[in-house]
């Protein structure tokens, strides 16, 4: 048996009803939705949210707080995982996303001062915590913010 002779089982597949064509069809005129009515109207219909007249479960739960639109996301990265770069070159967020520390999609970065920093490095970054700030001085490294 070849790909090409494949074929479906009989009485599997089935023509889509065509309403709307005719008084032949036995679909035609109203198209089975019957005389007036909200029902017959275009684009008519309970949204999906609607459950029989019950107060929906969106409008049931409680809302708390607000959500701030001018929120900016880091990718937080301790400093820890940076000891096992060497200190030949810069740290940037092109390399993290290369070594998989950070995700692909990561907007800005902030390096965080858990852990502890044995070499100078210099790291560049989004934003940098003040421990994170003391310990890269500390070991003869330098951060970067850009």
């Amino acid at each position: 048996m070849k790909l090409g002779e494949l074929s479906p089982q009989k009485g599997s597949k089935k023509k889509p009803k065509r309403v709307g064509r005719g008084p032949g069809s036995g679909h035609g005129k109203t198209s089975g939705k019957g005389h007036k009515g909200y029902k017959s109207r275009s684009g008519a219909g309970k949204g999906a949210e609607f459950e029989g007249g019950q107060m929906p479960l969106v409008r049931r739960m409680p809302k708390r707080g607000f959500v701030n639109i001018f929120k900016k996301d880091f990718s937080v990265i301790n400093l820890e995982k940076l000891e096992g770069f060497d200190n030949k070159e810069a740290i940037t967020p092109d390399l993290l996303k290369e070594a998989g520390i950070i995700k692909k999609s990561a907007k800005a970065i902030k390096i965080l001062g858990d852990g502890e920093l044995n070499k100078p490095l210099t790291i560049k970054a989004h934003k940098f915590s003040k421990s994170a700030l003391e310990k890269i001085q500390a070991a003869g490294g330098k951060a970067e913010v850009l």
